[in-house]
């Protein structure tokens, strides 16, 4: 096999590059009359621009695949005696020029004998350029012909999304988006397990040595075993080389590409070809999507047991029960988030917990909560605003959902992208639980009922008495903060600027 090409971790195009033009398709124009006179006929030959130079040297300025055209203005009188010719053309094909068109008056009667001579020695087609033809009249032709082309090839792309599109919602999905893919790219589809084996398969059987060689290169992409089975027991992932999403190669005639599905499960989509269209990554790309999704979680282990846990807390069964199924051994932290611009949605939601290492997501109205096993500490994500709970065993989730949410709170409340609980020993500790709860169910029973009053003073002292922080953190106005706390200071006939009463009415709301 020739070398293997890794595909660049960007955000693929949603239409395909434009294609290159066929020299013989520009040649079959008959409004521009040009003629091939040299060089060799190759029906393969592209032209991907037009270029008009009048340089001698015209390599520096040259990218490669270009129909070079000249009027000969930069010839010698004494050209055909010396090597002008040879070295002129030499340089562009050294610069990949796909073609010369050299263009008849007013310098030229006739294109000169030893250009057309140097044309034929170095392998570059030469195109005699009529009088009556201009030269933006052909790079018109050119553009002309790539933007039919580039329309033929959109249209057969966003064909061949609909037609995946209808296959994924066929009862047998998988094989049919194979076959489609298949037969749209006129070669074999093959979708590989985890473990590398070929788990179905579409088109026309490759030859004998092009399996090997695919299913060879779909372990490129495929992440190691060991790092599924890390993943799916809640720990965190192995650590190893960053794996490509996507690779291709050829083998003789073939054009082999292989795809890793996005479910992270060590599925992989490979394809060989017989020809490499420039729409066929983006077809392939669209088929992936199609397959991540279809061979997601849920048809993994990992989403199995989550599935079964789902399922027994339903039935009544305590978390404690069901926690062992989800992992994450050594306990729990929940994560309260909301994003700093507009309210999240499903889409965000999940990709802040692939982001945090937890699909268990939950969406409500305006806040994200997930899941995370204690093994991985949650870091500040881009554009959101996090609350992290201490550590919990699943009969503690409850608490930690709150810690979160007051987390959350704190972390708005001071524009701070994260803030974890602080789950230290403090001095309430030295007073027995129940004595503490007895006091403070005693000192606040004017609160009692009236949980807008008790959540809000007890923000409020948690944040030094300040009304602008409060309101941000409760997402209401400060006028309303002022109402609340004045309210709670009348309900509980204290002082509320008493340093000594603020703190007992804090160590009473975190007992409360």
């Amino acid at each position: 096999m020739e070398e293997t090409h890794i595909m660049p971790e960007t955000i693929t195009p949603a239409v395909p590059p434009t294609p290159p033009v066929p020299l013989t398709a520009l040649l079959a124009r008959e409004d521009l009359g040009l003629r091939q006179i040299a060089g060799p006929t190759d029906p393969d030959t592209v032209i991907h621009w037009a270029h008009t130079s009048e340089m001698a040297d015209p390599y520096p300025y040259l990218l490669g695949g270009e129909l070079l055209l000249t009027a000969g203005v930069h010839i010698p009188e004494a050209a055909g005696s010396g090597t002008y010719f040879d070295d002129y053309v030499s340089r562009i094909v050294a610069a990949g020029g796909a073609a010369l068109g050299f263009g008849l008056v007013p310098v030229h009667d006739t294109v000169p004998p030893a250009l057309v001579t140097a044309c034929d020695r170095h392998g570059l087609p030469l195109l005699e350029v009529p009088p009556q033809t201009t030269f933006s009249g052909v790079a018109r032709a050119v553009w002309q012909l790539m933007a039919q082309a580039r329309l033929a090839e959109l249209r057969r792309v966003t064909e061949a999304q609909q037609s995946l599109a209808a296959a994924a919602a066929r009862p047998d999905p998988v094989p049919a988006v194979l076959r489609q893919l298949a037969q749209r790219l006129g070669g074999r589809a093959v979708l590989y397990g985890p473990d590398g084996t070929e788990v179905a398969g579409a088109g026309r059987d490759a030859a004998r040595e092009v399996r090997p060689a695919l299913a060879e290169l779909a372990g490129v992409v495929r992440p190691p075993a060991a790092a599924g089975a890390d993943h799916a027991a809640g720990g965190a992932p192995v650590a190893s080389r960053p794996l490509p999403a996507s690779a291709t190669d050829t083998l003789g005639p073939s054009h082999l590409a292989v795809y890793a599905l996005g479910a992270g499960e060590g599925f992989v989509l490979g394809v060989a070809t017989t020809r490499r269209e420039p729409g066929d990554h983006t077809i392939a790309s669209v088929a992936a999507v199609l397959l991540s999704l279809l061979t997601g979680e849920h048809q993994s282990g990992a989403g199995a047991a989550r599935s079964s846990a789902l399922v027994r807390l339903l039935l009544g069964a305590p978390p404690e029960e069901a926690a062992p199924l989800l992992g994450g051994e050594g306990g729990w932290r929940v994560v309260h988030a909301r994003p700093d611009s507009q309210a999240p949605d499903a889409v965000a939601a999940s990709a802040l917990g692939a982001a945090l290492g937890s699909p268990l997501v939950d969406l409500a109205r305006d806040v994200v909560r997930v899941l995370v096993p204690a093994g991985r500490e949650p870091e500040p994500q881009p554009g959101w605003t996090l609350g992290v709970s201490a550590a919990a065993e699943p009969s503690e989730w409850p608490s930690a959902d709150t810690q979160a949410a007051r987390a959350l709170a704190r972390a708005r409340a001071t524009r701070t992208p994260l803030v974890r609980h602080a789950a230290r020993p403090a001095l309430e500790d030295l007073v027995p639980r129940a004595d503490a709860e007895s006091h403070a169910r005693t000192l606040l029973a004017p609160l009692a009922g009236q949980a807008a009053l008790a959540e809000t003073l007890r923000t409020w002292l948690s944040l030094h008495g300040s009304w602008d922080r409060t309101a941000v953190a409760l997402d209401v106005h400060r006028n309303t903060v002022r109402q609340r706390i004045a309210r709670c200071a009348a309900l509980l006939d204290t002082d509320l600027d008493d340093a000594d009463v603020r703190m007992e009415l804090w160590f009473a709301l975190r007992r409360g």
